[in-house]
């Protein structure tokens, strides 16, 4: 493991410490920063000639600044003659616009890999991405990790039977993730139909399969943004009957009304991981946050050494 070295960028450093923590690897030493003028400021403090470099960075909120930051970085390491770099990506932005849906817009989920290919990674690590298309936008190998089986497994230690689980999909794209679950978890499976009504809002309106009544519903995304569509799934589940209602989500962007409408909504728990940094506190004990740095920390090793990813997950894999 001598010539690995991992780097954090500022948006979520807990993360690399605990990647690095599993690895017994010190994190590299690197200045960021800025300007007076606001432009960002990156420098290496130790030697990454020839190393294998990791550069571990959420593009999470702010979501401009921390992907200039990793640009920089990744820069920054290619002109100080690093072997190999990987960007490390827990959560990807700019996911949502995959495709052209309608006449002039961009699809910037493409520019966004475009831009991190040309500033000079040469492999991308990421974890459940908005869509599983994203990954041939890149001109790099992508290496795709997925949460599913951090989230099973909490579910597992709860100790709830197959009589008990209705496994829910908030709408009709998540049903092959709530069918993966299914299989994992066992219990019934059910889906919301959902309506979008315009670009930021959606409406449920019926729910397909169950039975839902008297059972523990569990619902499974892959982000939550505002928590609208989530939240208006969840009370449908709770009209439905159902004892208790379980989120679990890769990703807890949770931006805009989102801390009001899940304190708001008839969710018993929200179980995310930790490829955000979040504060648990705003979410009024409602909040379980589970650990993907084992999960990380083992790919970039694999990684590293020329081993296979998707040993990983075997048939866990979407």
């Amino acid at each position: 493991m001598r010539e690995l070295k991992i780097f954090s960028g500022q948006a979520n450093p807990q993360l690399t410490d605990d990647i690095c923590g599993f690895l017994h690897l010190q994190r590299g030493m690197i200045s960021l920063g800025k300007f007076p003028d606001g432009e960002n400021f990156c420098k290496v403090e130790e030697d990454v000639r020839g190393r294998d470099v990791f550069l571990v960075q959420p593009t999470c909120p702010p979501v401009n600044d921390n992907l200039l930051e990793l640009l920089v970085m990744m820069d920054c390491c290619k002109r100080a003659s690093a072997a190999r770099i990987t960007a490390v990506i827990p959560y990807y932005g700019y996911a949502r616009q995959d495709r052209k849906d309608e006449g002039r817009t961009p699809i910037t989920a493409k520019l966004v890999a475009n831009l991190i290919t040309r500033a000079g990674a040469d492999r991308v690590l990421t974890m459940d991405l908005h869509a599983a298309q994203i990954q041939g936008f890149f001109d790099v190998p992508v290496d795709h990790l997925y949460a599913a089986p951090v989230l099973n497994e909490y579910f597992l230690e709860m100790g709830l039977t197959e009589d008990d689980i209705v496994v829910v999909s908030p709408d009709e794209g998540s049903i092959k993730r709530a069918s993966g679950h299914v299989k994992r978890l066992g219990g019934k499976l059910a889906i919301i139909d959902k309506r979008r009504t315009s670009a930021l809002q959606t409406k449920q309106e019926n729910i397909i399969g169950g039975p839902i009544e008297g059972r523990v519903a569990l619902m499974f995304d892959d982000m939550i943004s505002t928590a609208g569509s989530i939240c208006g799934a969840a009370r449908l589940v709770h009209e439905a009957g159902a004892r208790e209602i379980h989120v679990a989500a890769s990703h807890a962007v949770l931006c805009g009304n989102a801390i009001q409408n899940l304190n708001e909504s008839p969710i018993s728990s929200l179980v995310v991981t930790d490829s955000i940094p979040l504060d648990v506190s705003q979410l009024a004990g409602k909040l379980k946050t589970l650990s993907v740095a084992p999960l990380l920390a083992e790919a970039i090793k694999r990684i590293h050494h020329d081993q296979s990813i998707s040993e990983l997950f075997g048939a866990d894999a979407e």
